[in-house]
């Protein structure tokens, strides 16, 4: 017979890899319907999850998409924790998201008249 994959709940390896502040907060997300464990969409937070598994999921304003790479019997340091998966989340360009006024700080009244006035978009 072959041996069972160790397996963990989706939410408790969540937690111990650090990508959620709490346990409660990674059930939240996953029952929201937010996680995806190897492109199936996981509907309970007792989802069980094993080594090499692609979950998906959003943090903050990114989409992570991570391979695990070991399971854990705690929540360690940061450092310990960066060894439980390999992130695969793609590079993305970083365009900020308010650009400045050309590095001069806030446009004056006669700054913002003149833009409307040779804006070659506008269409008076």
């Amino acid at each position: 017979m072959h041996e069972a994959r160790a397996r963990m709940r989706a939410d408790k390896w969540l937690w111990h890899a650090r990508f959620f502040k709490t346990r409660g907060a990674a059930a939240k997300a996953i029952t929201a319907g937010h996680l995806r464990v190897n492109g199936a969409k996981a509907s309970k937070p007792a989802q069980a999850v094993g080594i090499g598994d692609v979950l998906t999921f959003p943090q903050a304003r990114r989409i992570r998409v991570v391979k695990l790479t070991a399971l854990s019997e705690r929540r360690g340091p940061a450092s310990e924790a960066q060894t439980l998966f390999d992130d695969m989340t793609p590079e993305e360009n970083a365009v900020p998201r308010t650009p400045r006024y050309e590095g001069k700080g806030r446009p004056t009244g006669k700054d913002r008249r003149n833009a409307r006035l040779y804006d070659p978009t506008r269409l008076d």
